[in-house]
């Protein structure tokens, strides 16, 4: 009988563990549901979805070995390219927030860098998907379109890299990943 209680205590436990972990899970294992209506800010949420779709899976499970690989002596490492994608998504939140302050990752670990990184891309978005006109938000010297073409297309270029620099390290990225649907495939 004392054996099955606490075969009962492990079970509840682990359950509740494993019930913890889910709600705290990351934004963008799977990208968000669409916007009802296409305007300015949906559309760009939606293609800051798609990043931040992309740099969660094309940076789950990297190993140290991972992050400290690089192709040439001249070239990144794939921890070169994230702490890259980090500033990014900082510039990002500070082109829809006023004053924004951006986090200083100096002292971050892999694992902490990239839950801000990716806590950044969802905060810009769900800002951008709440906003009928961008031009409320551009806070900044230079218009808007230079976002778009700057910093989230330079991000999603990275992204790229870092899929490209794990495989060649050894660690190719989840081929379940659907970056069509923004899901996981069965």
């Amino acid at each position: 009988m004392r054996l099955l209680t606490l075969g009962l205590l492990f079970v509840l436990s682990l359950n509740a563990t494993l019930m913890a972990q889910d709600t705290k899970k990351l934004p963008y294992y799977e990208i968000p549901e669409a916007a009802e209506t296409y305007t300015a800010g949906t559309s760009i949420s939606r293609m800051i979805d798609g990043l931040g779709f992309r740099y969660y899976w094309a940076t789950e499970g990297l190993r140290p070995e991972d992050l400290a690989y690089k192709p040439s002596a001249s070239s990144r490492t794939s921890g070169d390219t994230i702490e890259h994608l980090f500033g990014l998504s900082n510039f990002i939140l500070s082109t829809v927030i006023k004053d924004y302050k951006p986090v200083d990752g100096t002292e971050m670990t892999f694992e902490q860098k990239r839950k801000q990184t990716l806590l950044n891309y969802k905060k810009a978005s769900d800002i951008l998907r709440a906003t009928d006109d961008i031009l409320e938000i551009n806070h900044n010297k230079f218009p808007f379109w230079n976002v778009i073409n700057g910093p989230i297309a330079d991000a999603l270029w990275h992204c790229g890299q870092v899929v490209m620099l794990r495989r060649a390290s050894g660690n190719p990225f989840n081929s379940k990943v659907s970056v069509f649907s923004g899901t996981l495939r069965e």
